[in-house]
């Protein structure tokens, strides 16, 4: 197999992840540009205020499936761990800072859980299951995001340690991206999911 492979899918991975989902629906939709309308945060989340859950589950699923495709082609191909992960790891920096959009992109939560899924789906069920768990009794987004991140290096460690690098990668990455949110979290400013009085800071999804 060619050495130069796992350059040209690194480079397509990011690629894919820099295709934002929430700016690509808004536009086709006809719907407000999401980095200048809510919470000015291109995700799911930000898209349901602007134009509902229709609009949001499209945002959503496409975000989740954009590191998927590169991921299972480079582990058909039997391209090592490290590499397969950093190739997941390069879809979740597109949607970061995607080269499409001045770099201005998603907090990456959808689109590392398609990741996660990709390289292994018992890690990637799991850590979604930490996300539901905290999310259900708090109706906070970010919290579940934060506590799934955090744990998810954990898991990885005892399900996929192959897949180690890209994981503490987008978890390192992702919590980084929620500074605002914790800073709201430790003064009780987070607002809960469905809140009336929800604020235009985005809660933590994407």
């Amino acid at each position: 197999m060619s050495d130069v492979l796992p350059f040209v899918l690194l480079a397509v991975a990011y690629l894919l992840g820099s295709a934002c989902s929430a700016i690509l629906v808004c536009q086709a939709l006809n719907l407000p540009d999401p980095r200048t309308q809510g919470s000015n945060n291109p995700g799911a989340t930000n898209v349901m205020r602007i134009g509902g859950k229709g609009p949001a589950l499209m945002t959503l699923a496409g975000d989740m499936l954009k590191g998927v495709p590169l991921v299972l082609l480079a582990k058909h191909w039997g391209l090592s761990g490290d590499l397969v992960s950093a190739i997941g790891l390069a879809a979740f920096l597109g949607h970061l800072y995607p080269v499409f959009f001045r770099f201005e992109g998603g907090k990456g939560v959808a689109t590392a859980l398609g990741v996660l899924l990709a390289l292994d789906w018992q890690l990637g069920l799991a850590v979604i299951g930490i996300w539901l768990a905290t999310f259900a009794p708090f109706r906070i987004s970010s919290l579940g995001s934060l506590v799934a991140f955090t744990a998810a290096p954990v898991l990885a460690w005892y399900l996929t340690p192959v897949y180690m690098l890209g994981v503490v990668g987008m978890s390192v990455l992702l919590i980084a991206r929620h500074k605002a949110n914790i800073k709201a979290l430790l003064k009780g400013e987070e607002k809960r999911f469905g809140s009336k009085k929800e604020e235009q800071s985005e809660e933590g999804n994407n």
